[in-house]
C-alpha cells in the first residue's frame, strides 16, 4: 500500500520547536516564518510531481492510441 500523506521529518522538527515557545515571543514570529516556508516548499514540490505524473500519463495514452 502507498503512503498517502508522509511529513517531512524537517517540518516536524520545526513544529515541535516552535511548540515550546511562547504565542508572542519573537522567537515564535520567527519559526512560524521557517514553517510557512518550509510548508510552502513541500506543497510546490508535491504539485510539481502530480504535474509530472499527468503529463508523463497523458503521452502514454497519447501513445498507445496512436499505435
Amino acid at each position: 500500500m502507498k503512503k498517502q500523506f508522509e511529513i517531512p521529518q524537517d517540518i516536524l522538527k520545526i513544529q515541535q520547536k516552535l511548540a515550546t515557545f511562547n504565542k508572542d515571543s519573537r522567537n515564535y514570529k520567527k519559526y512560524s516564518k521557517i514553517l510557512s516556508k518550509h510548508i510552502k516548499n513541500h506543497n510546490m514540490q508535491n504539485r510539481v510531481n502530480s504535474n509530472i505524473k499527468t503529463i508523463e500519463k497523458i503521452q502514454d495514452i497519447e501513445k498507445d492510441s496512436s499505435i
